[in-house]
């Protein structure tokens, strides 16, 4: 019959030599540390502790001064590690002369830190054993063995951090996703951890995104939110431009997420970086309920690019997106081809707009362009509009012409982008058959090659490039048109000069000569109208 029965551990005693004999009492203490949380370990850590209150405790000539044991702790870097750190200034205080660690993995597993502390504790008369690799650090012949097993212990270390790092990027390719959305506006987390619409502060999101859409800066956006009084996610009420893009660039707003944008560099340092392009990023589509709608949410991603695109160039207010005046992104110079910028002048007293090519204004280099008065040029550009209104028919099988161009191009660009990366893939294949099958007699050719292959790859990154920016070009533009298309169905003639309907609906204007202007408008139509 069997019979179950109690077990109870009575670990062995090991004889130890600390190399100071001649003490009457040595002031030992021993360092503990297990690395996770889970359950296992708690009962190791709990037994570590057990085990060598014990033992030390046992021994006659031994003063137990601490059992020094850090819980959950990465063994990566000490400076995380509170009692590895207090037992360090305890031996500096002269309070302890030999410490005890089960092994060196558990002391550290980064070479420099092992074998530094142990350097400082064999000056400061503290020797350390440890029990699994049988080393004690009074013996100068130990230092190369430890140095040996920290660099195991570092390697473990380091092998554990990419079994775990290809976990985690094994799980985002099954689209398993861990939102994260405390500091989010818009959203909050239930029991579940599955988000959830908070509608008064989703409002204050669909607010953003469509002011963005309708061509505010968000810098004015920002200020107006900060008039209106409208919260943040952490209560406060004032808003900047950071702000502001911060959510105009979160892509779960739209019901997507995008994992690993960021990636560790070092399993040691802890140190983590923003992925840009290290890393693979994998995107979950639809994954959640969205706040915005995917159409507005794409034009105002293409918005931001163009507009970055444009500060790097300097256009227009010298780097700033503005929407004060519709003509500083819309007006252009005949001569240069720049764009046009308001100035004020005074006439009999009295202060008068008028628009003049920025390279006339700046540098001198246009001398030729005309310059208006803003009076004048703002009544041209509205008898434009409003004779453009009886005119809808034919705005409308132009704008439907240019959006079949705009397809055809949109179609053909990305039928040469597959090319590209075709030809990339292939660069690839070659180059890691090249490198398969290197020798040292055919170094040289072999560099020659590897050289011409990375050439060629440089310059199908930049053509990739470039026809990437066509295709966001040619997607901006159709879902700036057909946006165009339903404000222009329903206008009615305008009385005043309105910046922000003239800079949805046109397309550009430009400066013909000083008594005309050419205005295009979103699709294509073009009217040619004279300035008074």
């Amino acid at each position: 019959m069997n019979t179950a029965h109690n077990v109870i551990l009575i670990p062995a005693k090991k004889e130890i030599r600390t190399g100071s004999e001649n003490n009457m009492t040595t002031k030992v203490a021993a360092y503990c540390r297990v690395s996770t949380e889970a359950e296992n370990q708690q009962n190791s850590y709990a037994t570590q502790i057990s085990y060598y209150t014990d033992y030390i405790t046992g021994n006659p000539d031994w003063k137990l001064v601490g059992i020094y044991a850090d819980e959950g702790i990465s063994g990566t870097r000490t400076k995380n590690r509170t009692q590895f750190n207090k037992m360090i200034r305890a031996a500096r205080q002269k309070k302890i002369d030999l410490i005890l660690c089960k092994s060196i993995s558990r002391f550290a597993r980064n070479t420099v830190d092992c074998l530094d502390y142990v350097r400082e504790l064999k000056n400061l008369g503290v020797t350390v054993i440890f029990e699994k690799e049988n080393i004690n650090t009074s013996s100068m012949s130990s230092e190369f063995v430890i140095s040996l097993y920290a660099s195991f212990a570092q390697a473990e270390s380091e092998s554990i951090s990419k079994n775990i790092t290809w976990g985690i990027e094994k799980s985002f390719r099954e689209g398993n996703i861990a939102y994260r959305f405390h500091q989010m506006l818009g959203y909050r987390l239930d029991e579940n951890g599955k988000p959830y619409i908070v509608d008064e502060e989703a409002e204050i999101v669909r607010l953003i995104f469509r002011e963005y859409a309708q061509g505010h800066r968000s810098a004015e956006i920002a200020e107006k939110l900060t008039q209106m009084g409208a919260k943040r996610r952490n209560g406060s009420s004032q808003w900047t431009r950071n702000h502001v893009e911060q959510i105009l660039r979160n892509e779960k707003y739209v019901g997507d997420a995008i994992l690993q944008k960021s990636y560790t560099v070092n399993c040691l340092t802890h140190e983590r970086k923003k992925n840009n392009g290290q890393k693979p990023m994998y995107l979950i589509q639809d994954c959640h309920e969205p706040i915005i709608d995917r159409k507005t949410y794409d034009t105002v991603r293409l918005e931001l690019e163009k507009r970055k695109r444009d500060s790097k160039k300097g256009l227009p207010e010298k780097g700033q997106y503005s929407t004060k005046y519709c003509m500083s992104r819309l007006l252009i110079c005949p001569c240069c081809g720049g764009f046009y910028k308001r100035t004020t002048w005074m006439l009999k007293g009295e202060k008068m707009g008028v628009w003049r090519c920025r390279n006339r204004m700046e540098s001198k280099k246009c001398p030729q362009s005309p310059s208006y008065h803003e009076d004048a040029l703002q009544k041209a550009v509205l008898n434009a509009v409003n004779g453009m209104i009886g005119k809808m028919d034919m705005v409308s099988d132009c704008a439907e012409e240019t959006s079949q161009k705009i397809t055809a191009q949109a179609e053909d660009i990305q039928s040469r982008i597959r090319q590209i990366n075709e030809k990339l893939s292939d660069v690839e294949r070659e180059r890691n058959t090249i490198l398969a099958s290197i020798s040292g007699s055919m170094f040289e050719q072999t560099s020659i090659e590897l050289k011409k292959l990375n050439q060629q790859e440089s310059q199908y990154a930049c053509q990739l490039e470039e026809l990437t920016r066509r295709q966001n070009d040619c997607q901006r533009n159709l879902l700036r048109e057909e946006s165009a298309r339903k404000l222009l169905k329903d206008l009615q003639p305008l009385t005043e000069f309105d910046d922000n309907i003239l800079g949805r609906i046109l397309a550009s204007v430009q400066a013909t000569g000083k008594d005309k202007i050419t205005v295009t408008f979103c699709g294509g139509y073009t009217v040619t109208q004279p300035i008074e």
